[in-house]
């Protein structure tokens, strides 16, 4: 049961027929309501205070489904309960189950005696809302015999009336028979009165009735809706040996054995859990060490791009010390133009901007290594606190 749609446009298509059938008897009608318009008047007013009641008692189950909807929604997939709904008005007809259900946590699971109490509670919870449609159908029928017996006792008393009004004495039958047909109207009305008030009381419980019917079938679905799903979550007692060989377990062994019996769930579900965190330790380990070899096969790398650049600054010193003393030589022995002691010097600046470089990279590979080992430190750190 997704909605109960079905029963709503079953009332409407009932309550169309009906608003046809009037529209077709609509001077007849008049005529009768005329005959006693209060009695009549509160007659249509308790019969449309029934039907909107009625129906805002169907309508009452969109609520209640879209809460048990969530919360089934909630539990797919092992059947895992998170706790209350924050986002969702708590249900009235489920107050008992949302009340049991609030605070639990892990898997949602009941006893059959508990799924007994639920229902009970919930259908005890039906029944009381069926029972205000139930007296305004018996009070329509009420206000029908009330108005007939109303308009009865009008024409017992106008016909007592009129027959003791009558004059014996006359001479002239015609007067007589005037006078008494003129008597007659009051009982006549009298007559309208009861007859209008039980057709408008019989037919207004009539159709409440049809209503009441199709609510109490709407929730009769709903019941057994949440029926068959709490069923497919309860756990059903084993009875034990008695005395007599039928006797079922005693009530606080059946409790025991429930309480051991999620303890134990409690417990699967622990080493579940620590299994996970296990794989994902071992994943985190496999991928550690896949970063340490990548960072020592880096190292190795820095290292020999490092005694590579080393050997290079030891066979530049001999020649520079070589460019020296030749430029002493020189400078001591001979002149030099002005172009060539410029190439001189940015031969010698273009020897300092090499070293510089050099020593430039040596420092930030060192610092590259630095920083890797430290990020190894904090992870070797993070992965031991995690355990």
């Amino acid at each position: 049961m997704k909605r109960p749609t079905r029963y709503l446009i079953r009332m409407g298509i009932f309550l169309g027929i009906v608003t046809l059938a009037i529209s077709a008897l609509a001077p007849s009608l008049q005529e009768a309501f005329l005959a006693n318009a209060v009695m009549n008047g509160m007659i249509l007013g308790v019969l449309f205070f029934g039907i909107i009641y009625i129906f805002r008692q169907v309508l009452s189950l969109k609520p209640e489904l879209a809460w048990l909807e969530q919360l089934k929604r909630e539990t797919e997939g092992g059947l895992v309960f998170a706790g209350a709904f924050d986002d969702i008005r708590e249900p009235r007809l489920l107050g008992p189950m949302a009340t049991m259900l609030g605070e639990k946590k892990g898997k949602l699971s009941l006893s059959t005696l508990s799924m007994r109490t639920l229902l009970d509670g919930i259908s005890s919870r039906i029944e009381e809302s069926h029972d205000i449609s139930r007296y305004l159908i018996g009070l329509l029928v009420f206000l029908g015999l009330l108005g007939t017996f109303w308009g009865l006792l009008d024409t017992v008393n106008a016909v007592g009336q009129t027959i003791s009004g009558l004059s014996t004495t006359a001479d002239d039958p015609s007067s007589m028979f005037d006078e008494l047909k003129a008597g007659l109207a009051t009982p006549l009305s009298g007559m309208g009165t009861a007859f209008s008030s039980s057709l408008f009381g019989l037919a207004g419980s009539l159709v409440l009735g049809f209503l009441e019917l199709q609510a109490g079938q709407a929730h009769n679905r709903f019941l057994n809706y949440l029926e068959e799903w709490l069923s497919g979550i309860t756990k059903l007692s084993s009875g034990g040996p008695g005395v007599d060989g039928d006797q079922s377990v005693p009530a606080y062994i059946s409790a025991l054995l429930e309480q051991t019996a999620e303890s134990l769930e409690r417990l699967e579900r622990t080493m579940s859990r620590d299994e996970d965190e296990r794989v994902k330790s071992n994943q985190s380990l496999i991928t550690l060490t896949e970063r340490m070899s990548t960072l020592t096969d880096h190292m190795r790398a820095e290292q020999s791009v490092m005694l590579s650049i080393a050997e290079t600054q030891a066979q530049l010193k001999p020649i520079l010390a070589q460019l020296a003393q030749a430029q002493l030589k020189i400078s001591a022995n001979t002149g030099i133009d002005e172009a060539s002691r410029a190439h001189l010097r940015n031969m010698d600046l273009r020897l300092e901007q090499l070293s510089g470089d050099i020593n430039n990279g040596r420092e930030s590979s060192v610092q590259e290594i630095r920083s890797e080992i430290r990020l190894l430190t904090r992870t070797l750190a993070a992965l031991a606190e995690g355990e």
